[in-house]
């Protein structure tokens, strides 16, 4: 029972945080110093990046309709715009798949501590500031996935792969280089979710296919816990998404930037002085 109580906080995290540019891996990382779960340390490798799948569940089910290539309500000019987003979500994908492949395991044994995370939460929080204020007064020249070419697409993917590194941010990256590249800042973090789609989907497989592979095999009570971080995630994003992307439409994100810095500056006093 404590255990599952435990694991709906880190689902509301991970809802919270998979979505601000704020790093959720870090967080999660960060919340295992302070609550840890009564299990294996192999679950808990698997449970840290299959429980996205929630919140990516969440991306698909609020943007259906407009990642649906074969819905029949839409026209063939309609069906060709939705598979040419695919497409360009797939190139900006690539760099982060093919370096996530190689990295994996020597990332997961070398950065995922809090060091590293406070790190990446304090200079990412002061790129975001500076990138705002450096674009304060510039007119995005994208403002629709149409107008988005696929050389943009793959100079936003590399950004991307900058969120291989514990505490910087899938969604941070993405959006800090969507902005860069000359997208709105409602584009960016759009462009920034349907890329999490595959990324997740391919980073929960590589995790399972490589844990079943070494012989891992699931209780049953493992099972539930991580059905039910699953489940939370899914209904927390679904409130969050819907609510960054309603702020972004009149806000910036220095906030988030600010955040980060005090969060980072938190972190490493605690661990230093505790």
């Amino acid at each position: 029972m404590l255990d599952t109580l435990k694991v709906i906080l880190f689902g509301i995290v991970e809802g919270i945080t998979e979505w601000l540019p704020i790093s959720s891996t870090g967080h999660m990382i960060l919340l295992e110093e302070f609550i840890t779960l009564d299990v294996r340390q192999e679950f808990w490798d698997i449970f840290l990046v299959v429980i996205q799948l929630g919140a990516i569940l969440a991306v698909v089910w609020l943007n259906f309709s407009q990642l649906n290539p074969i819905a029949p309500s839409k026209s063939k000019e309609e069906k060709t715009e939705t598979w040419m987003t695919w497409v360009k979500v797939i190139v900006g994908c690539l760099p982060a798949a093919v370096l996530g492949l190689l990295l994996d395991d020597w990332m997961e044994a070398n950065l995922m501590n809090w060091f590293v995370v406070s790190i990446m939460l304090i200079l990412y929080g002061i790129w975001f500031i500076w990138i705002e204020n450096r674009h304060q007064n510039v007119q995005p020249r994208i403002n629709s996935m149409a107008e988005m070419s696929y050389i943009d697409a793959l100079k936003i993917g590399m950004f991307q792969v900058l969120s291989l590194v514990p505490g910087t941010s899938r969604s941070g990256s993405t959006i800090l280089g969507a902005t860069i590249v000359g997208t709105s800042r409602p584009l960016a973090a759009n462009f920034s979710f349907f890329m999490s789609i595959p990324i997740m989907f391919g980073a929960s497989a590589l995790k399972l296919v490589k844990a079943f592979l070494d012989g891992f095999q699931f209780t049953a009570s493992e099972v539930w816990l991580l059905l039910v971080g699953m489940v939370v995630a899914f209904v927390v994003s679904v409130l969050t998404i819907k609510l960054f992307l309603k702020y972004i439409k009149t806000n910036d994100f220095k906030v988030f930037g600010w955040y980060r810095i005090g969060l980072g500056i938190i972190v490493i006093l605690y661990f230093l002085l505790f």
